[in-house]
């Protein structure tokens, strides 16, 4: 690592998905001083979106809204001297970034554009041992292409597929001169970068105590993340001054545990140690990352790969009043009859009625029946027959919308490949190309379980029956088929509590959705929290599955509903009391 000493590196999130606020950009250039913009622009589905859209047109392909959202602020750009990284060139960065240079070209203004390439392995599915039917197959890059285009001196960078956080760690080791073995500077970005990429989740978005008395100011428009990084690879996670939202112990905590299996989070730059993280109170909305550890990364590098899978139809009926479950029965059996019969059918009945309802809406129960086929003219005839049997059902039948035409879906399958094996490409300002070698240290992964200690059980002693929300927190996510769900709590009582009160087979009793899937649990002593990984309750990713919350959003606010026994003395612990960071540590606290 060089020995100058700088200041901290000020990397702002402007977006956390391709959709995400279109205003972003101008606010968090008019808000304060930054000097690097980042995005994230790409998720799963949005790579099999954009295949798609290239599909048809290859000029596309990459995310239109960074355009425009470039174009709108270009001027301001160029004014406040704020170097862009994101990875919105999706599956055409050349293209992306030609546009960008058309935009400054017009405007007359000195701004250069640079771009990475190697990540799309669809010319070489067969050579790398890949499904040959994929429409994407992508490979996550990490930071040191990026790197490459800033010390050509680019003030906009564009990527296609790189790992998330990797837009947030380039331009700190640009900044700090970090070499390729500063594993532990790197991995303390990586942390930052897995917080901040995700936008307004840091800042009090998607937060499970949003509504807990002064926990989060102005919820209705929160602001977006800041990671201001030391050359150590520490940071602090904050925002602009007077923005909506709040950076709290809490809203750090909660992206931490967001779309994570177990202890080690690998990247194609280092693996981060997330067990060894704390986090301690730097100032209102401070929050400072502790403690990352790093390793060399593993030797492979995870493949996003999409195709399409087939057709699917789905038809949404409603069933009112008395008898549901003869009334569900019933159309199940007429659905089960359809000739073409489908490949795949799922008919799945909620009971989200009440008896004696004072509204007709509180009287109906749902049934969703999802069918899919390699043949679009099968799965076009499973609505066809829905409608047939319209007035041949049972009493009160009634659809949500017309039946719709089949469409196809796409499926998510992660694959991985040598290191080796993918040509990683940094394309110049000036149009010379710099090729990024594969890391020659590499690690395989090791167990994922922690080596620092559990909690002790607490002393046994009277319990009331409660929401588990009452006590802790919880996000959750996806990644392709699985689901994860972080649960964390804010002090010591707690937290001995949940680790061994909240087990596998608990979990199971509290979802039983889950009961027949595999499930991995790992626990985060640091930052009093266990996470659960649910292999395949999403079925075969978001594109494809039937289930109503496709990528597990709200399952973790489902698992924080759940009545359990909890200790007396947690819940009169004042759980309810206006707090703000309430489980960060001092400075002073955290040295001893």
């Amino acid at each position: 690592m060089s020995e100058e000493t700088r200041a901290p590196v000020r990397i702002g999130n402007m977006s956390g998905f391709y959709g995400d606020r279109a205003a972003a950009m101008r606010e968090m250039l008019e808000g304060g001083e930054l000097d690097y913009l980042t995005g994230d622009y790409l998720a799963e589905l949005t790579m099999l979106i954009l295949a798609r859209a290239k599909q048809k047109d290859p000029a596309r392909g990459f995310a239109a809204s960074f355009l425009k959202q470039v174009g709108d602020n270009l001027e301001l750009i160029a004014e406040r001297g704020v170097k862009l990284v994101a990875n919105a060139g999706g599956l055409n960065p050349a293209g992306l970034a030609d546009a960008l240079r058309d935009l400054i070209e017009q405007r007359g203004l000195d701004l250069t554009v640079a771009h990475v390439e190697g990540d799309d392995l669809l010319p070489r599915l067969g050579e790398l041992g890949l499904d040959e039917s994929a429409l994407a197959a992508n490979a996550y890059l990490g930071a040191w292409g990026i790197v490459e285009c800033l010390r050509a001196g680019a003030d906009i960078v564009v990527t296609g597929r790189v790992t998330d956080a990797s837009v947030i760690v380039a331009p700190a080791a640009h900044h700090f001169g970090w070499s390729r073995d500063d594993y532990d500077a790197i991995a303390g970005a990586m942390a930052a970068g897995h917080v901040i990429e995700c936008g307004m989740q840091a800042t009090g978005g998607n937060y499970a105590f949003f509504n807990r008395p002064g926990e989060i100011s102005d919820p209705v428009h929160p602001g977006f993340p800041i990671a201001e990084i030391d050359a150590d690879g520490t940071s602090v996670i904050t925002k602009h001054e007077g923005t909506g939202g709040s950076v709290t112990a809490g809203t750090v905590t909660a992206q931490l545990l967001y779309e994570v299996t177990g202890a080690r989070y690998a990247g194609p730059d280092a693996t981060l140690l997330l067990d060894h993280l704390e986090l301690t109170d730097d100032g209102p909305d401070r929050i400072r990352i502790n403690g990352a550890r790093g390793e060399a990364p593993p030797p492979t590098l995870k493949v996003s790969v999409n195709s399409i899978g087939g057709f699917r139809n789905e038809v949404t009926l409603y069933l009112t009043g008395l008898d549901i479950e003869d009334k569900a029965n019933l159309v199940k059996a007429q659905f089960q009859a359809i000739e073409p019969k489908p490949a795949q059918m799922d008919l799945r009945l909620e009971r989200t009625d009440h008896p004696d309802a004072d509204t007709q809406v509180a009287a109906t129960a749902r049934l969703t029946a999802v069918a899919w086929d390699p043949d679009k003219r099968v799965a076009d005839s499973f609505s066809r027959a829905a409608v047939e049997f319209g007035l041949g059902t049972y009493p009160g039948a009634f659809f949500h919308s017309p039946p719709p035409k089949s469409s196809p879906y796409g499926v998510f399958t992660p694959a991985y490949v040598p290191q080796d094996a993918v040509t990683h490409v940094a394309v110049l300002p000036d149009g010379t190309t710099a090729t990024i070698p594969a890391p020659t240290d590499t690690r395989a992964l090791g167990s994922d379980h922690t080596a620092l200690p559990t909690p002790a059980a607490p002393t046994p002693g009277p319990t009331v029956r409660a929401p588990l929300g009452r006590v802790a927190g919880a996000r959750s996510g996806d990644k392709g088929p699985d689901a994860n769900i972080g649960v964390w709590v804010e002090d010591d009582a707690a937290h001995a509590w949940l680790t061994h009160a909240l087990t596998v087979d608990k979990l199971r009793e509290l979802l039983p959705e889950t009961a027949d899937l595999d499930i991995e649990r790992h626990e985060f002593p640091r930052l009093r929290a266990v996470n659960f990984v649910i292999r395949g309750l999403l079925g075969r990713g978001v594109a494809h599955g039937a289930r109503f919350d496709p990528q597990a959003k709200g399952l973790g606010e489902w698992l924080r509903s759940r009545h359990i026994e909890v200790p007396a003395a947690l819940l009169d612990h004042d759980a309810d009391s206006p707090t703000t960071a309430p489980h960060a540590t001092t400075e002073s606290e955290a040295r001893r």
